[in-house]
């Protein structure tokens, strides 16, 4: 199952699946702080289950890269640091401008509607001032516009970038800095782009919108030409 599929699968979420998407909502929006500690009885205790359904919660957040689990040792929450942004933010720049003519070729009436849809509950959330909303149908876009590549396989690179480029974007601006509906609408244009089947302006709009995503990826990223 692919990355979008299964998120796309999740209509009836286990004990273990709401504690996780708990926990990376804390995580993501800078409520449970780079280094906390996290114990698997308190957490049982929180919500109220058992401690080998945190344990699940846990080891899919550690697959993620949001916490750091080790035998023998304490888990917490994994730092964001601004080498391991740069890195991801690389990568994440790769894999989807990479695709761009792919998708470009593959586009149809479904992914369309599909795009449009995570930006119309983009929107919603930010008249909602609904963050991590907004956020997560965010991921969703990319990944289904991604996911009209057909490679399976790197998609859950891409949504480890997604989530982690997200997360570093909050933990360093001012929730005032953040304009939610300029965030949302940054998506227009790759819709534009992708309506029109040019792979070219798909590349471009993909391209300006991860390096400027924060505000260090101008800094490491070069605009550049479409890959051979």
């Amino acid at each position: 199952m692919s990355a979008v599929e299964n998120l796309r699968s999740r209509t009836q979420p286990s004990r273990s699946e709401l504690v996780e998407e708990a926990l990376r909502r804390e995580i993501v929006l800078g409520k449970l702080a780079a280094g906390e500690v996290l114990r698997e009885l308190e957490l049982a205790q929180r919500f109220e289950v058992a401690q080998g359904t945190i344990r699940e919660a846990l080891m899919r957040l550690s697959e993620e890269g949001l916490i750091i689990r080790r035998a023998r040792r304490d888990t917490h929450v994994s730092p964001a640091n601004s080498e391991d942004v740069r890195e991801l933010l690389h990568i994440r720049h790769d894999i989807e401008c990479r695709a761009a003519i792919r998708v470009a070729e593959a586009t149809d009436g479904a992914l369309m509607k599909t795009l449009e849809g995570h930006l119309q509950m983009m929107r919603l959330a930010a008249l909602q001032e609904d963050e991590y909303s907004l956020l997560q149908h965010d991921c969703h876009f990319h990944l289904s516009l991604f996911a009209a590549a057909h490679m399976p396989v790197v998609e859950p690179v891409l949504a480890r970038c997604l989530v982690h480029s997200q997360r570093f974007k909050i933990l360093n601006s001012r929730a005032e800095d953040r304009d939610l509906m300029a965030t949302a609408n940054r998506h227009v244009v790759i819709i534009e782009a992708v309506e029109a089947r040019d792979a070219k302006a798909l590349h471009q709009a993909l391209s300006h919108h991860i390096s400027t995503i924060v505000d260090l990826g101008p800094a490491v990223m070069t605009v550049g030409g479409m890959p051979s």
